[in-house]
């Protein structure tokens, strides 16, 4: 649990390095979707802002703070999966989890997201750019580490031999696994 709260908090410190270059941000999504062509659609999804950068950024400082973005978002996805074995979970961790994991999904369209109360990222957009543009990309990560914080909170009210317990179990599947998989005989 240690090493997932240290994680967690280290997301969190990139998190508010980026947090103060969101307009920096934004004019590097402004810059890349007008290279695209593509200046009604919203900034709907990790991916999107993915092709954006792969194909349609040509200066250094939007490549910069769009490889910033897409790394936080790896680091969460990263960290989802690190949640998700660390313990089997109950009701309301599992729900947590799975809202984390398909909210940091490449393919998850963003564009209805909002983050609320205290973060105050969409109110830095003007009216256009928070409802039509880019209100869901911007709350994203607060949204994601919100439900993150959350699910250690629910996750620290549970017994100790509860994540402990499952911990002994997982690595016993994880050697029985690979005792199985050495005994395979190689394919052809």
């Amino acid at each position: 649990m240690n090493e997932v709260k240290e994680c967690l908090r280290n997301i969190e410190q990139t998190y508010k390095l980026f947090q103060q270059q969101q307009f920096t941000f934004i004019a590097a999504l402004e810059h890349t979707r007008e290279n695209a062509h593509d200046k009604i659609r919203p900034v709907a999804s990790i991916g999107q802002v993915q092709a954006y950068m792969d194909h349609h950024c040509n200066n250094t400082t939007d490549r910069r703070i769009l490889l910033m973005f897409l790394s936080i978002c790896s680091d969460l996805n990263k960290l989802c999966q690190k949640l998700e074995a660390l313990h089997a979970g109950t009701s309301v961790t599992n729900s947590i989890l799975e809202k984390c994991k398909l909210l940091v999904n490449h393919s998850n369209d963003l564009s209805t997201i909002r983050a609320k109360y205290p973060h105050d990222v969409v109110n830095h957009l003007s009216c256009d750019e928070a409802k039509n543009h880019y209100g869901g990309v911007v709350s994203l990560i607060p949204i994601v580490l919100d439900c993150m914080k959350e699910w250690v909170a629910h996750s620290e009210k549970l017994p100790r031999n509860f994540l402990q317990n499952v911990s002994a179990d997982s690595q016993k599947r994880t050697q029985q696994d690979a005792s199985a998989k050495a005994s395979i005989p190689p394919g052809p």
